[in-house]
Order: C-alpha cells, then structure tokens, then sequence
C-alpha cells in the first residue's frame, strides 16, 4: 500500500500564493507519477497538474498554467504545489496522487491504479 498526506491549505486572499505538500510512505517507489487533483463542491474532481518519477515530465491544467509550479523531491518522496497568483475559483479540496503509470496517465486520468490522499482544503476569498 502507498499512504499520501497532503498539508499545506488554508485560507489566503484573492492574487496570494500558498503552498502545497504531499509525503508518501509505504510501497511508494520515486519512480511513481505523481500529481495534485482538486473538487470543488458540486464538481466533479478535476486534474491540476501532475511530474514523472524523474521530475522532467510536468502536465498542468490550462486553468492553472503559468500560476501553478508542480516539483518533487525524491529522496524524500514527496510533491509539492506551488500556486500563484490564487483566485476564488481555486477554492477546491486538494488531493495528491501517485501511480505507477506515468504522468501523463494522470493528465488524462487514464491511470489504470492511483492512489490518492485525503485531500487539504484551499480557499480563496475575494
């Protein structure tokens, strides 16, 4: 089993910038794709951004390219999501995700096993 814990969400205004993190533990391997989705409520849950195990590969969302920087530290294991620049539409439940297929995989959700963390809530107020 892979475990993800997510931390970093908040409340900021309108224009700011937080910044996300996810740890992995368990079976988790730094080759595994790993990605950030977020929900809103009465949404469905959408991809943000996602890197390869190697860290050369990144996919954004159009939504967030150019405000939203996606790295990864592999001798820790863990992602992280920084976002600029935040606007109300933001506002969502964060969730990290890990695969073994690639990043591309989880830009269009076609990964055939993720896993997924509880999720950190980011609103942002205008």
């Amino acid at each position: 089993q892979v475990q993800l814990v997510e931390s970093g969400g908040g409340l900021v205004q309108a224009g700011g910038s937080l910044s996300l993190s996810c740890a992995a533990s368990g079976r988790t391997r730094s080759s595994y794709a790993m990605g950030w989705f977020r929900q809103a409520p009465g949404k469905e849950r959408e991809f943000v951004a996602s890197i390869s195990g190697s860290g050369t590969v990144r996919y954004y969302s159009d939504s967030v390219k150019g405000r939203f920087t996606i790295s990864r530290d592999n001798a820790k294991i863990t992602v992280a999501l920084q976002m600029n620049s935040l606007k109300p539409e933001d506002t969502a439940n964060y969730y990290c995700a890990a695969t073994e297929g690639s990043s591309r995989d989880l830009y269009r959700q076609t990964a055939d096993s993720v896993y997924w963390g509880r999720g950190t809530q980011v609103t942002v107020s205008s």
